[in-house]
C-alpha cells in the first residue's frame, strides 16, 4: 500500500520518528570512547559573570566572619577597643598560641584568642527595640535618680547594652538598645541617613504658611534643618497632628523646629526607626529583633 502523499504534505514526514527493526551494529572501541567523552562547557559571558559572583559571594562571607582583634577583645567585656590596642602592643595576646603585637589584625570565631591564659570569648550581640514610656531619660545613670531607659530593659539579656541615641524624657516610641558598637555608631551618623517617623500633636492647628517653612527648611541656632517628610494626619483633618520624617540626631530636634515658629509640642512619638515599627510592643515592653530585621538595619548602614 502506498504512502498517501497529500497526507505526507498536510502533516509532514514522520518517517524520521519511526523506530525501524534493523540489524544492530556491534559497537567500536571508538564509539564507546565517543560515549564516555564528557561535553566541554564552553565559557562565555554569563558563566564567566556567574563564576565571579560566587568568588566574590564566598569572599564576603569570609569577609564578614573576619574581626579585627580589638574589637573581638572589646566585645568580650574585658575593655575597651583602646585599652585592647594596648594589651596588643604589650604583647600579652596570643592566636592560636602565636604572640601578636600588629594592629589591625584580623581573626575569625574559630580562631583561639588568649590574654595570658585566659581565653577570650566575645560576648553574643543582642538587640533590643523598646517601646518607651513618658518620664524616663536615655541614659545609663542618673546623678540626679531619675527613671532611666534602662531599668526598663534590665532582665532583657545578661550582657550590657547601650541605648542607640536618645529619646528625651517626655517623648515616646521606638528605642534601639545594643552592644553591637559599630552598628549603634553607624545608626546614628547622618552619613547613613537613617530615617525615624515621629507623630507629633501640636497645641494649635498648624497653618499652611507654617507648614511650608518646615518643609522648606528652617534656621535654628545651630543651623538648617530640612525635614525629609511631613503631613498632615488623618487626611488633614485634624491640623494639630502631624507626621514628620527626619534623619538628622540633633538634640530636640522635632520640639525645637516647632518652638522656632510659636508652637508647643504636647506629644511626641516616635513611631519608626530605620524601618522598625511598634507593632506587638506595649509602651514600657520591649522584644529581641529578629535575625532578618538586624540583616536590614546592617544593610541601612553600608
Amino acid at each position: 500500500m502506498k504512502a498517501d502523499k497529500n497526507l505526507s504534505k498536510k502533516h509532514g514526514d514522520f518517517s524520521k520518528f519511526i523506530k525501524k527493526d534493523t540489524p544492530k551494529k556491534e559497537k567500536s572501541s571508538k564509539d564507546e570512547s565517543k560515549k564516555r567523552k564528557k561535553p566541554i562547557l564552553k565559557k562565555n559571558k554569563f558563566t564567566k559573570k556567574l563564576s565571579e559572583n560566587v568568588k566574590r559571594n564566598e569572599a564576603d562571607r569570609n569577609k564578614d566572619n573576619l574581626f579585627r582583634l580589638n574589637k573581638f577583645i572589646a566585645n568580650s567585656g574585658i575593655c575597651s577597643r583602646r585599652e585592647a590596642d594596648k594589651l596588643i602592643e604589650a604583647g600579652v595576646i596570643k592566636v592560636n598560641g602565636k604572640i601578636i603585637t600588629e594592629l589591625g589584625t584580623k581573626v575569625s570565631r574559630d580562631d583561639v584568642v588568649k590574654y595570658g591564659d585566659t581565653v577570650i570569648v566575645p560576648e553574643k550581640l543582642n538587640y533590643i527595640l523598646l517601646n518607651k514610656p513618658k518620664g524616663f531619660i536615655s541614659t545609663m545613670d542618673d546623678p540626679f535618680e531619675r527613671k532611666t531607659v534602662m531599668s526598663l530593659v534590665s532582665n532583657a539579656c545578661k550582657e550590657r547594652i547601650y541605648p542607640v541615641g536618645r529619646l528625651d524624657l517626655n517623648t515616646t516610641g521606638l528605642l534601639l538598645f545594643t552592644n553591637d558598637g559599630e552598628l549603634a555608631k553607624r545608626l546614628t551618623h547622618p552619613k547613613y541617613g537613617v530615617k525615624k517617623l515621629y507623630h507629633v500633636t501640636l497645641d494649635k492647628p498648624l497653618t499652611y504658611p507654617d507648614f511650608e517653612k518646615i518643609a522648606n527648611g528652617i534656621e535654628l541656632d545651630d543651623g538648617m534643618i530640612k525635614v525629609d517628610k511631613i503631613a498632615y494626619v488623618e487626611h488633614g483633618n485634624d491640623k494639630k497632628q502631624l507626621g514628620i520624617e527626619i534623619h538628622s540626631g540633633r538634640n530636640r530636634i522635632v520640639r525645637r523646629i516647632f518652638e522656632s515658629i510659636n508652637y508647643k509640642v504636647l506629644r511626641l512619638d516616635r513611631v519608626i526607626f530605620a524601618g522598625l515599627t511598634k507593632k506587638d510592643i506595649p509602651r514600657g515592653k520591649w522584644r529581641q529583633l529578629k535575625e532578618h530585621e538586624v540583616n536590614v538595619l546592617k544593610r541601612f548602614s553600608v
